[in-house]
């Protein structure tokens, strides 16, 4: 593949052409089709075959989550990046959309000066098309080389037995996941009972409102209580944390000897805010070898490096398998590294934490 093509979906003349300018000034990646409804773009993606599908959400005679849910029945080989706007109704429907497939999202910006508009928008989609035609171009590659030595634990470099590495039971479980991180995750919470005796921290890569629409519609479904996370919150068991868009996450002791969480606004790490780099150093620190560290679906290398500090501390490290990942960016950067203990499929992960929370596997619940 020597170019990776581009359909765009959108019925606004304004945001259509500035997304073709912006497309077709990346290397490597042109334009190869417009369209500015569903139903247009349901006759005409066949014709031009893309390879990637940006789809605006709102849009008159089909909007984008229709076309979508017909688009993954009928061409699901053709990948596409949601167009949302940066409302929380625009983020509700963005999370349905990633549930029904979608590879990830862009918010458009509403500055209210249309230059800088046009400037915003060219360095998200560039970001993030680049992101997806690097997954596109080099997937098959990545694949063998990865996989060719480190196809599950047995070959990883210091890989260790689950049942014999942790000497303790934890008493936290951190995540860092991002690139099909909101289907994933439901998958994964909807399996943790309500008894569940431990805290969960999350860095899902999202702006603001986002985690917010994110931690309501899992809290609806889940057995455990799910919120997005507040300044100051105590941690408590069978409740999940999810770090808010925008702004970093950690933890700390407080005086009292109870452990809260902190929000800040740092600076982002790995281009992302919140990080999961930021979230595991605390974590590290404050629970040492009493902690499991899980790094699953998503782009980039965001939580390496805070891993490698967890697993130092005697931590328990888990990755996501490449075959369950939407993008096996972020895990495959810590198998890499070395510093897994194990690497298991969606649908092991919550079965694995339940045991190490000491819990008997019978607790799971089967999500559906």
């Amino acid at each position: 593949m020597s170019q990776i093509r581009i359909f765009v979906v959108d019925d606004s003349v304004v945001y259509r052409t500035i997304l073709l300018k912006i497309i077709n000034s990346i290397t490597g990646v042109r334009t190869v089709g417009v369209a500015d409804n569903g139903k247009e773009a349901l006759e005409l993606i066949p014709k031009v075959k893309p390879d990637l599908i940006t789809l605006d959400l709102n849009m008159p005679v089909m909007d984008g989550l229709e076309s979508l849910r017909q688009l993954s029945q009928v061409y699901p080989q053709h990948k596409v990046i949601m167009i949302s706007g940066y409302t929380r109704e625009g983020a509700t429907a963005t999370l349905e959309a990633l549930r029904a497939g979608a590879l990830d999202f862009i918010t458009k910006p509403d500055t209210g000066d249309e230059v800088l508009n046009g400037i915003l928008m060219k360095e998200k989609l560039t970001n993030i098309i680049t992101k997806c035609s690097d997954l596109l171009l080099n997937a098959e590659t990545e694949i063998q080389s990865v996989m060719k030595n480190r196809t599950d634990t047995k070959s990883i470099p210091g890989a260790l037995d689950v049942k014999l590495s942790l000497s303790v039971q934890p008493h936290v479980i951190a995540i860092g996941i991002s690139t099909g991180g909101p289907k994933a995750l439901e998958e994964l919470l909807l399996q943790l009972p309500a008894n569940f005796p431990l805290p969960v921290l999350i860095v899902q890569h999202m702006p603001r409102l986002f985690t917010k629409s994110l931690a309501e519609a899992l809290e609806r479904k889940a057995h455990v209580k799910v919120v997005e996370a507040q300044d100051e919150d105590i941690l408590r068991a069978a409740t999940v944390y999810i770090a808010p868009g925008g702004y970093q996450m950690r933890i700390r002791h407080a005086s009292s000897g109870v452990v809260k969480i902190q929000i800040t606004d740092a600076p982002a790490e790995n281009h992302c805010k919140p990080s999961a780099d930021y979230l595991f150093r605390s974590v590290a620190k404050v629970y040492g070898g009493n902690a499991v560290g899980v790094i699953m679906t998503g782009m980039g290398s965001d939580g390496v490096l805070g891993l490698k500090l967890m697993k130092r501390r005697g931590a328990m490290i888990i990755a996501q398998n490449r075959q369950t990942c939407t993008v096996w960016g972020m895990p495959r950067m810590a198998v890499e590294a070395g510093i897994v203990d194990n690497v298991l499929p969606l649908h092991e992960i919550a079965t694995e934490l339940i045991r190490l929370a000491g819990l008997p596997t019978h607790s799971l619940y089967i999500a559906t």
